[in-house]
């Protein structure tokens, strides 16, 4: 199975919070009310500069991916 780069999930006991999952190396989750990452695998090891650089640019992609999705909702 294929499986999309970004999903977006929400959950009601967190009513106010909107949360983008990364799927890609490096798995992560965040939390578009504070821009709170959670990664979701163990990175231990990897080049932290690198991963600083990639993080910057997925969280980026994340927030457009967010934008597009709600443009799609509007129409």
């Amino acid at each position: 199975m294929q499986l999309p780069k970004f999903v977006l999930a929400d959950n009601s006991d967190f009513p106010d919070d909107i949360f983008v999952i990364h799927l890609d190396f490096p798995r992560f989750i965040i939390n578009l009310k504070d821009d709170e990452v959670e990664f979701i695998e163990d990175l231990e090891g990897e080049d932290e500069t690198e991963l600083e650089s990639e993080m910057e640019h997925l969280i980026s992609l994340a927030g457009e991916f967010y934008d597009k999705e709600m443009e799609g909702y509007e129409e």
